[in-house]
């Protein structure tokens, strides 16, 4: 559908990101600091079918152009369900049912199953920001309308945006993720040092129990990572996911981890925990992508039961990693059970929303205040237990 805004642009709500030219997408997302919209990467999403209308993830992007030239891009979903966002808004759903009001389907912004944060408009450096950010709104606002869609949400959003979303009527939610920042350390000896005698002992001792299972972690990154390792890797993926049962999130498909070989492995960081006795076929394996100073954990998974792989995997060899080539972000993925001990202070981040139902729109004006200062608390009674020594707090 391609409907003429005025003389200078054009808008054109998309169902494939295919039908951009990758250049053209990427010269408005290489310049974030979030690997998770560039082009590759959601196209990749959505043609190994993990990201699709059958999975209750609609590709529904909006793009502006100008004389034949992208400017501006929304990577955007129209949602039958809640699943596989990380923001937990079932509550408002019931709501709505309670209300006799329809709440799916909904627009969501976000790139999916990835609760990392950065989500803003794309939008070419030199144009107008506030021009082209008021033109999307109102079209965003218009499809919706038009469509009787219940509601446009961003996920993880861009701090730097939240404000110039907000003076456009957006309400934020706020809420906290786990993130570890690089503190100027040189070394993993640096990074010990920040926390109590106790907690030190602790992680010395579950790496040095990888040390006694005779395993050694190796990461592998870029053109190094062996072929054979993206087809491993779900595999390990999809046997974590399964043992959760229900709660599993098992989300992403054989091919999508196929395809990342071919489009997307400059990107990608895997730490293989291999044995003695075999040097070629890891025993568990974790999964990360870096861009810039920035470090994001994904999924991980062993077939064997082996005491603290998962943390070293997934925490301390990536810390070292981290350290030894100038990471200073690296954010590790959902969940906080583990991570709070070892150095990922509870971070806020935040959701914008605006409902087109009058009813839920005020309920949400209403309460949004009191909801935001209990996860305030929330944040700052986790961070109070963090295990740091009084230094290195």
């Amino acid at each position: 559908m391609v409907k003429q805004l005025k003389p200078r642009y054009s808008v054109v709500w998309i169902n494939k990101i295919a039908e951009v030219p990758k250049l053209a997408w990427d010269s408005l997302a290489l310049p974030l600091k979030t690997p998770f919209f560039e082009w590759e990467w959601l196209s990749t999403l959505e043609a190994s079918q993990s990201a699709t209308a059958k999975t209750g993830w609609l590709p529904n992007h909006l793009t502006i152009w100008r004389d034949g030239t992208l400017i501006a891009a929304a990577p955007l979903y129209l949602k039958g369900h809640s699943y596989g966002e990380f923001v937990f808004d079932h509550q408002w759903a019931d709501l709505a049912q309670r209300l006799g009001i329809d709440y799916y389907p909904k627009m969501l912004g976000m790139s999916p199953f990835t609760p990392a944060e950065g989500y803003r408009f794309l939008i070419a450096p030199g144009e107008d920001e506030d021009e082209i950010t008021a033109m999307m709104v109102h079209e965003i606002d218009a499809f919706c309308l038009k469509h009787r869609i219940s509601g446009c949400n961003f996920l993880y959003v861009d701090q730097d945006w939240l404000p110039i979303l907000e003076r456009h009527g957006f309400t934020k939610w706020l809420h906290h993720s786990f993130i570890w920042q690089n503190l100027g350390f040189n070394n993993f000896d640096e990074y010990l040092a920040v926390f109590n005698a106790n907690q030190r002992r602790n992680i010395k001792r579950e790496r040095k129990a990888v040390e006694k299972a005779a395993l050694r972690l190796q990461p592998h990154m870029g053109d190094q990572i062996p072929k054979s390792l993206f087809p491993l890797m779900y595999q390990f993926y999809a046997d974590t996911c399964d043992k959760f049962g229900w709660w599993g999130s098992k989300y992403l498909t054989k091919q999508f981890f196929e395809q990342l070989h071919t489009n997307y492995r400059h990107r990608v960081l895997f730490f293989a925990a291999y044995s003695e006795q075999n040097n070629q076929q890891p025993v568990g394996m974790s999964f990360c992508l870096f861009k810039g100073d920035r470090l994001y954990g994904r999924y991980w998974g062993s077939f064997q039961e082996i005491d603290c792989l998962h943390f070293d995997a997934c925490y301390y060899s990536p810390i070292e990693w981290a350290i030894a080539h100038g990471i200073q972000i690296f954010d590790p993925g959902a969940g906080g059970r583990h991570k709070k001990r070892r150095g990922f202070p509870a971070t806020p981040n935040y959701s914008l929303h605006r409902f087109y139902n009058n009813r839920l729109a005020q309920i949400l004006c209403h309460y949004i205040t009191e909801v935001n200062e209990l996860e305030q608390q929330e944040i700052e009674a986790i961070n109070e237990e963090l295990p740091f020594s009084k230094q290195g707090s």
